[in-house]
């Protein structure tokens, strides 16, 4: 029987059941072995556009044929959360925005609101997109948008323990408890600046100073980089805590000129049915497009965001993202975890800022703890807990572990009270000198309400300065702040041009000095030396 036989609503049936299988395949596949998974992702893509299409092309006969609108929307989800995931994968900002955009369709089309408070299942579906979204937006800093999807998802959940009181919904409330404690944390300073690399406020790459090569190997890029965090009721939404997002954030350009449009845009009434990527809904695709990518940029860093886990596993991706490392590429490993007592936070005055920075730099291994402060030979039994510490041994980090990557080229961030351990790391390397950056080993803890001190500095100063200082938004004016804004760029341009003059600078700091992200980051460690 020729496919024009067979009925619509039959060939419908066979390609939602089609893309289902394949969905499940893929729907929580991990964020690293990227090559592996491409290929497989196109294929899953390709069946999903074809589904779309198809209802698109036959909406009024699958109708007629008992199709309801929350199925329709349900694809649209899915899209959604392909783009979302291949953006995890691949750090493609045009995959966010197609995730953005499917998501806000089923948002203003209200796919999911027929028959809502009579089926407690499709209730669930909404609030799961409600979240999903949240997400999304939060990635792509939509704050605006956050606020009103909190609302509604707030709302709704509401009305849903109301009439569907044989429920228990209190997975959903802490959901919403989650993602209220994550925006007053992230809003208890100003955002003067967005997190990610601006080449409106920072240089652009191509005028960064040129730092001379050493032993005539060539300057590394930030390729991929590993952040994974684990504090006790540290404050997250869903497995995105707030030091990770920050970074996530920090190793990713600005979309060009979005961050100074006026908040608040209102939403275009008009729809579109082709999205950027072969298809899909989206009512508001006003220069969004323009706003994300930027052709003379690099592409944005891969990263792999790790929630809570187990060291077997976290070495495995490191291995994994090791593996598929470009030449010239260079991993970053993030890790904010608490580890063990250590020295008292040093002062953040000092009398000689430059004359101190140097002197870390002709080192590839820069602490921000007290000179002085010696490495005991207990040291080697420290390790950063990962994990609960009932669990022993297979949450714990140690330093010996990240030696055998160094093979490949390493920037280590440590963040943690017993970061001084990690010192040990430096002349055990297997191949290639790692750069490591420590936090200080500081009492009182590092770590409070609105995340870590040490990660606030190094993806926002200004503000790490403000919530030193006790002020909050109402406490500062927007022109002083600007200010100070100009004031500390400057100064950190400054010492730029003085690290990429020395003539002690250490070969390895040399080579990574010309990445960008990078180069943000070591500037911004100066502040605390």
């Amino acid at each position: 029987m020729s496919q024009s036989n067979i009925p619509v609503n039959e060939i419908y049936c066979s390609l939602v059941d089609k893309a289902d299988k394949k969905f499940s395949k893929i729907k929580n596949l991990p964020y690293y072995e990227r090559n592996r998974y491409d290929t497989y992702f196109c294929k899953v893509f390709k069946v999903y556009t074809q589904l779309w299409k198809f209802q698109q092309e036959n909406r009024q006969k699958l109708v007629e044929a008992g199709l309801k609108r929350w199925e329709i929307g349900e694809i649209a989800s899915r899209i959604a959360q392909l783009y979302f995931g291949q953006y995890m994968r691949t750090g493609e900002a045009s995959y966010l925005l197609e995730s953005f955009i499917f998501y806000e369709a089923v948002l203003f089309r209200e796919y999911f609101k027929e028959g809502l408070f009579q089926d407690v299942n499709l209730a669930n579906k909404q609030l799961r997109f409600l979240a999903r979204f949240i997400t999304v937006c939060l990635v792509l800093n939509r704050r605006e948008m956050v606020h009103q999807l909190v609302n509604q998802l707030t709302v709704l959940l509401d009305e849903c323990k109301r009439t569907f009181q044989e429920t228990d919904f209190k997975e959903w409330k802490l959901v919403v408890q989650e993602i209220v404690r994550f925006l007053k944390a992230d809003s208890a300073y100003i955002n003067i600046r967005p997190l990610r690399y601006s080449i409106v406020l920072d240089l652009h790459p191509d005028l960064l100073p040129q730092v001379a090569a050493y032993d005539g190997k060539k300057n590394l890029r930030l390729r991929d980089a590993i952040l994974s965090t684990f504090h006790l009721n540290e404050v997250k939404y869903s497995e995105l805590t707030l030091d990770a997002f920050r970074m996530l954030q920090c190793l990713e350009w600005e979309p060009s000129g979005s961050f100074y449009q006026a908040s608040g845009i209102p939403l275009s009434s008009t729809s579109t049915t082709i999205g950027q990527n072969g298809g899909g809904p989206g009512p508001s695709r006003i220069n969004y497009s323009q706003d994300i990518t930027d052709p003379t940029l690099p592409p944005n860093p891969r990263k792999a965001v790790l929630y809570h886990p187990s060291a077997t596993h976290l070495l495995a991706v490191l291995a994994t993202i090791s593996e598929e490392l470009s030449p010239d590429g260079v991993i970053l490993i993030y890790l904010s975890a608490s580890g063990t007592d250590g020295q008292a936070m040093p002062s953040l005055s000092s009398a000689n800022i430059s004359e101190n920075m140097i002197r870390n730099f002709r080192s590839h291994s820069i602490s921000t703890s007290n000179p002085s402060s010696s490495h005991s030979d207990g040291d080697h039994k420290i390790c950063l807990y990962m994990g609960t510490r009932r669990n022993g041994g297979l949450n714990c980090i140690y330093p010996c572990d990240l030696i055998p990557f160094t093979r490949r080229p390493l920037l280590i961030i440590i963040d943690s009270d017993g970061s001084k351990a990690f010192k040990a790391i430096k002349g055990a390397e297997k191949g290639e000198p790692a750069a490591i950056l420590l936090s200080p080993c500081s009492s009182p803890p590092i770590h409070h309400a609105s995340g870590s001190l040490f990660t606030m500095f190094l993806t926002s100063p200004l503000q790490a300065f403000y919530l030193l200082l006790g002020f909050s938004g109402s406490d500062s004016e927007m022109g002083l702040c600007h200010k100070a804004e100009k004031l500390l760029s400057a100064s950190l341009n400054d010492w730029g041009l003085t690290l990429a003059a020395s003539d002690n600078l250490d070969p390895l700091w040399a080579r990574l000095l010309s990445d960008p992200f990078i180069r943000r980051l070591l500037l911004r460690l100066c502040v605390l030396l």
